[in-house]
């Protein structure tokens, strides 16, 4: 399981360790703001892209297979830019980060659960989702000293000795997991499975929740600055929502196996935690911001372990790789959707609106189950 988590490390850090200085650490490349959220916009455009094609793939050929090539690719990527040091082949290298990224993330997945029986999977993926959240914490404030010191040849070549590092590890002490016999499947049935609540309900508040996740640390730091507070104060606010998530995960992930909570209720539970989390953002002053991260980090981090555990659990084991990978996308499209949603309407009214719809939106579905429900219990 090691290696496994080791990857999940690496997209995390990759993805933010780079987009967390793209902007301050290199005029050369990023000219403009247009031209920083294309940089921005290709890592995220190719997963949403490539994930389903890859966890397909994974299902097909075996998920180890898919793992290596991926953590290869992006290796070879991450040397492309060290080698080359043109602006112009950072847009290729990150491309390919993302496209390596897109192979190897879901595959991951897929092997956690696949190398664990049911009973574990809370534990499995609480520890999987531990690990990727110490990556996003560690990304934007290691990939910031890497890039202070030998600007971003040298961030873009520590990532290539991690992604071959981790390749080399996990060649040599993750098992062999053959692909399952399957029966033959149409475009209507793979739209029927994904259509079905056992698959859309975990995969939504998996979405909520990287929408809610990146929303707050995109945008608690411009509430922080409005209320007159320095970089440390709302850096340290973005560290808070990060540990939150990760120390949640494995308890969450635990809690689960030891039968102490339902994926229902706890999905339920991280939706409403999350909500007051985005609420809390509302209110002025530091105070708000560090109640915002703190709840925002344990919603999420209630949110994502049983959501993949739900998925690993009604998923046929031949086909886990290609629903990793659509459950991926679903969160890729959360990750963009919860910023935009909320720039949209702050641009229209402030930023205060903003938090205050989403709150609106991740509270409906916990409140309207807690209603139809409410003369059963």
């Amino acid at each position: 399981m090691w290696p496994l988590y080791a990857a999940g490390f690496t997209t995390a850090f990759g993805a933010h360790g780079i987009a967390a200085n793209l902007g301050g650490f290199s005029d050369d490349a990023v000219t403009s703001l247009l031209v920083l959220g294309g940089l921005l916009a290709l890592y995220d455009g190719a997963e949403v892209l490539l994930k389903p094609v890859f966890g397909a793939l994974a299902d097909r050929i075996g998920a180890r297979p898919v793992l290596l090539g991926g953590l290869v690719a992006f290796a070879a990527a991450s040397a492309l830019y060290v080698l080359a040091d043109s602006p112009g082949w950072l847009w290729a290298a990150r491309l390919g980060q993302g496209a390596a990224a897109s192979a190897f993330s879901p595959s991951a997945s897929a092997l956690v659960a696949r190398l664990n029986p049911a009973a574990r999977h809370g534990r499995a993926f609480g520890s999987y989702g531990f690990y990727k959240s110490i990556g996003y914490t560690l990304g934007p404030l290691l990939g910031g000293v890497l890039v202070w010191g030998g600007g971003l040849r040298l961030l873009f070549t520590v990532l290539a000795v991690l992604g071959a590092a981790v390749a080399v590890w996990a060649a040599v002490a993750v098992p062999v997991v053959p692909p399952l016999p399957k029966a033959r499947q149409t475009v209507l049935d793979l739209a029927r499975r994904l259509a079905d609540p056992v698959f859309l309900a975990p995969t939504a508040a998996l979405a909520a929740a990287t929408a809610a996740l990146s929303v707050g640390v995109g945008f608690l730091p411009v509430s922080g600055r409005a209320a007159g507070l320095g970089t440390v104060a709302t850096g340290a606010a973005v560290s808070v929502l990060a540990a939150c998530a990760a120390l949640v995960q494995p308890r969450a992930g635990r809690a689960l196996d030891e039968g102490r909570l339902t994926t229902r209720s706890g999905l339920l539970a991280g939706l409403l935690v999350t909500a007051a989390g985005m609420a809390c953002a509302m209110l002025p002053g530091l105070t708000g911001v560090l109640c915002a991260a703190a709840l925002i980090g344990a919603g999420t981090g209630l949110i994502t372990p049983l959501g993949f555990a739900a998925l690993a659990s009604s998923t046929p084991p031949e086909r886990l790789g290609q629903t990793m990978g659509s459950a991926e996308l679903g969160r890729e499209l959360g990750d963009a959707g919860g910023p935009l949603l909320v720039a949209a309407v702050a641009t229209a009214t402030t930023l205060t609106y903003g938090y205050a719809v989403l709150a609106v939106l991740l509270a409906a579905a916990p409140v309207a189950v807690l209603v139809r429900r409410r003369g059963k219990w």
